[in-house]
């Protein structure tokens, strides 16, 4: 009898984020990020309480809301991050959204899980401090709202 092997866990170090515009196929800034938190999805169930059913509520699905990504990153000189938030602050072009992916990779850097993020809008850009006696790497932030999430398995299917 063969054993059939586990998929090995994948290390959640190696990950890459990409920002494009929603019909475009080119990355209009991409980056590699030190640390990515906020990427959940929370379903608040609706509660029906029937007559007569004495143990417990029916549940059901109902409206699902998504958490605020805040990706950090040691700060660099590119600045298309800024770039694209003091436009939609600057220009009311509240409606310029873009697509976010967020892409786990393998050792070797093959993309093993995507997650694209839909409609984002940058809503805090925040400088690192500055300080003169300070010796570590300055990290700025990027806090993003989406309007939906969705994983997709390495071959591009949903």
């Amino acid at each position: 009898m063969t054993e059939e092997r586990q998929p090995d866990p994948l290390h959640v170090f190696r990950f890459r984020v990409d920002f494009q515009e929603s019909q475009g196929k080119v990355p209009l800034c991409s980056g590699q990020f030190s640390e990515c938190s906020g990427l959940e999805a929370t379903m608040e169930p609706h509660v029906i309480k029937e007559g007569g059913r004495n143990f417990g509520a029916v549940q059901r699905a109902g409206r699902v809301t998504f958490g605020t990504v805040i990706l950090k990153r040691g700060i660099t000189t590119t600045q298309h991050l800024w770039q694209w938030f003091d436009f939609v602050t600057r220009t009311n072009a509240y409606a310029y959204r873009l697509t976010a992916t967020i892409t786990i990779q393998d050792a070797a850097g093959r993309p093993r899980l995507t997650w694209e993020l839909t409609n984002v809008l940058p809503t805090k850009f925040k400088v690192p401090d500055l300080n003169a006696t300070a010796r570590e790497v300055g990290v700025e932030e990027l806090h993003l709202v989406h309007e939906g999430m969705k994983l997709i398995a390495p071959g591009g299917s949903p």
